[in-house]
């Protein structure tokens, strides 16, 4: 499975850095490329190698630099030119082809979704490896240098440019800082091509995913749990909103999701809360879907403000506010 990873990619990166159908007729018959992909299988245990050295270097959320730099210098062993770190610390090197277009983008993420003080150390069962993060994307980083090794091997020389690429930003909050600041800053309109390696799994992904993604905060004066009772409660409105949220509907296609992945709030079990907040993640490959799911999460969050306030009769003021979490930020307030 992870051979094939390597040579599908290997394949896929060739393949579109000249015209893709024209390119995928011959590269089955042309001898740099059968080199190329015999190489690659020769190089499968120097590539599971790569992927554990990588693993082994923390790479939490936000916190990408040492991988990052480990990642640079991989590059510059291997020939990349211009080999930099931008401002958002994604890693970059060029492989220049014949032309400095069609350029294609190949990439993995420097990230993993653990957080500091994670033990990332790999540990080997038999041929079995395993290690926070050393699939996502320990292993789309490695496959990366695979192929590079091997177009380096074969000399395999492309008609465009190829800019391999370690991105930051990609999990949790990082709300693919990395790759938008490739596409929007450091790249605006030169980027004709773009593959990302992420994960162990031999498919492909060729259609966006939107997403909306919010901290909710219900706010109070807080106060004793006994002293205090019959005062609204930003814990109790969060636990409404939550039980909102488990119950909504979405339609059998396209794919829409919904998932509270983190809470918090409270100070001791014998106050009520001055405040409790909550994140969640919103995504559709249907634009239409998607905003329909969006108004449906505001209404939730006003009905917990309101059923919580109504249930105290306002005996203390309880106030919501939504930050859309990632780039760009937004507020509104309730």
């Amino acid at each position: 499975m992870l051979f094939r990873v390597s040579t599908a990619c290997l394949v896929f990166t060739l393949a579109l850095s000249a015209d893709p159908r024209a390119a995928v007729r011959q590269l089955l018959v042309d001898p740099q490329v059968q080199a190329a992909l015999e190489f690659a299988q020769t190089n499968e245990p120097r590539v599971l190698d790569y992927q554990v050295a990588l693993t082994e270097i923390p790479a939490p959320p936000f916190q990408e630099q040492a991988r990052g730099r480990a990642y640079a210098e991989m590059f510059r062993a291997r020939g990349l030119r211009e080999v930099r770190t931008d401002d958002v610390g994604n890693v970059l090197g060029l492989r220049p082809g014949r032309n400095a277009s069609p350029l294609l983008v190949f990439s993995a993420h420097l990230d993993t979704v653990f957080p500091e003080g994670t033990d990332v150390t790999v540990k080997r069962e038999g041929d079995r490896l395993s290690a926070p993060g050393i699939g996502d994307d320990g292993r789309g980083l490695a496959v990366v240098l695979g192929v590079l090794d091997a177009l380096n091997h074969a000399k395999v020389e492309t008609d465009g440019s190829i800019l391999f690429v370690g991105t930051v930003g990609e999990e949790g909050l990082g709300d693919l800082r990395g790759v938008k600041h490739l596409f929007q800053q450091e790249l605006p309109g030169k980027i004709d091509r773009f593959i990302s390696v992420d994960g162990v799994r031999a498919s492909i992904v060729n259609v966006g995913v939107g997403s909306y993604r919010y901290r909710v905060t219900y706010s109070g004066p807080g106060g004793h749990s006994y002293g205090s009772f019959g005062m609204t409660n930003p814990i109790h409105a969060l636990g409404r909103l939550i039980a909102n949220i488990a119950e909504f509907e979405t339609a059998p296609g396209p794919k829409t999701t919904f998932s509270v992945g983190r809470i918090g709030g409270g100070t001791s079990v014998n106050s009520i809360a001055h405040d409790a907040w909550l994140e969640v993640d919103m995504r559709s490959r249907d634009k239409d879907a998607l905003e329909t799911l969006h108004a449906k999460f505001q209404a939730a969050t006003e009905k917990a403000l309101a059923d919580e306030r109504a249930r105290w009769q306002d005996r203390a003021p309880l106030e919501a506010s939504l930050d859309q979490v990632g780039l760009p930020t937004r507020r509104t307030d309730a």
